[in-house]
């Protein structure tokens, strides 16, 4: 039985690992002639093909079946009541000083005018 030094052992492991590395290397050798195969990842099942959302995309219209154009156009609808409806309250205060602060108003504002609108004699 012979003993073996830590060089040897060393130089043995080290050579194992090597030839380790160049045959795995020469099995996942890439070339023009050999390219990678491409597989697809089976994590994901594929989407739908005749759903109704897939196919109103694919014919440049919105889910509920409307044109694109109509569509921008009640977005556009949308937008402005919300922006109408969110600045009505400081409208209302603005329109509510401007009243007060009016030329020849007494700081208070009148009640509003009942009745017939004529001077008597």
């Amino acid at each position: 039985m012979t003993k073996k030094t830590f060089a040897h052992a060393f130089t043995q492991a080290a050579c194992g690992a090597v030839f380790l590395l160049l045959s795995a290397a020469a099995v996942h050798a890439q070339s023009a002639d050999n390219p990678p195969k491409a597989q697809p990842a089976h994590t994901l099942k594929p989407p739908p093909q005749g759903s109704k959302v897939v196919n109103s995309v694919q014919r440049g219209t919105n889910a509920a079946g409307r044109g694109i154009d109509r569509a921008e156009n009640a977005t556009r609808r949308g937008v402005n009541n919300v922006s109408e409806k969110a600045s009505r309250p400081v409208r209302r205060v603005g329109e509510s000083f401007g009243r007060k602060l009016a030329p020849g108003s007494s700081g208070r504002t009148a009640p509003p005018p009942v009745g017939p609108q004529g001077n008597a004699p």
